[in-house]
């Protein structure tokens, strides 16, 4: 017999507020990252200067890479979060896809679009 008592889950409406709320960053800062993308294509479209050989700064070719991978990332969290949803929807959300144990609702709590509990992040790979 195990000592492990089984875990509480996170209520719907609570996960739903979460997963909103992300959502709503990811979003905003997907929307940021857009208009920074645009004008720094713009300034180099419009600078003539060999900014490869600048020693006072970043390139404009490194930040724009640096944005693109930014924006990479809250694209992945924006799919990560709609999945999350999909699985509130489907009553799976909360259960690990590792394990099927139910995932700590402190660990929901901070990252809403987890699919593993502590122990299959944990040993994960």
């Amino acid at each position: 017999m195990s000592d492990r008592k089984p875990q509480a889950r996170l209520d719907a409406k609570t996960a739903r507020k979460l997963l909103a709320e992300e959502r709503a960053g990811a979003t905003a800062r997907i929307s940021s990252l857009q208009r920074h993308l645009s004008s720094i294509r713009e300034v180099s479209t419009w600078t003539g200067t060999d900014d490869e050989h600048d020693p006072e700064g970043a390139t404009i070719a490194y930040e724009r890479a640096q944005v693109q991978g930014l924006l990479a990332d809250a694209r992945r969290d924006l799919e990560a979060l709609d999945r999350a949803a999909a699985r509130l929807d489907d009553g799976t959300y909360g259960l690990c896809e590792r394990c099927g144990s139910p995932i700590a609702p402190e660990r929901l709590e901070a990252l809403p679009a987890t699919t593993t509990c502590i122990a299959c992040a944990t040993h994960r790979r």
